[in-house]
C-alpha cells in the first residue's frame, strides 16, 4: 500500500499537467497586432515571452521527472505532455515572431 500512496502525487500531477496542456487554441491574427500601439505590442511581447518561459519550465520538469518502472503508461503520458508543451512553445514562437514583425515596422 505504501507504493500506491507514494505514486498518488505523481499520477495527480500528470493528470493536472495533461489537462493544462490541452491544445493551444489562440490563433495568430496579424490584423489584431496591426491595430495595437507600440506600448501594447511591447506588453503583448512580454506576455508571450512569460507564457513561453513557464511552458518550457513545465516541459523540463515533466521530461526530467523520475518515473518508476512499475507505473504502467506513465512514461507515455509524460512523453505526450512533453510533446504538447513543445507544440505550444512552437506556436508561441510564431506568435512572438508576428508581434516582432509588426513592432519592427511600426515602432
Amino acid at each position: 500500500m505504501k507504493a500506491i500512496t507514494a505514486a498518488t502525487p505523481l499520477i495527480c500531477s500528470f493528470v493536472f499537467i495533461g489537462g493544462c496542456a490541452s491544445p493551444f487554441h489562440a490563433s495568430l491574427d496579424a490584423a489584431k497586432y496591426d491595430m495595437m500601439s507600440c506600448v501594447e505590442l511591447n506588453v503583448a511581447m512580454g506576455e508571450v515571452a512569460k507564457e513561453m518561459s513557464a511552458t518550457a519550465i513545465t516541459r523540463g520538469k515533466v521530461a526530467k521527472s523520475n518515473i518508476p518502472d512499475w507505473l504502467w503508461g506513465a512514461r507515455r503520458v509524460a512523453s505526450a505532455v512533453t510533446a504538447r508543451q513543445s507544440a505550444k512553445i512552437e506556436q508561441l514562437r510564431q506568435q512572438e515572431a508576428a508581434i516582432a514583425a509588426v513592432r519592427r515596422s511600426k515602432c
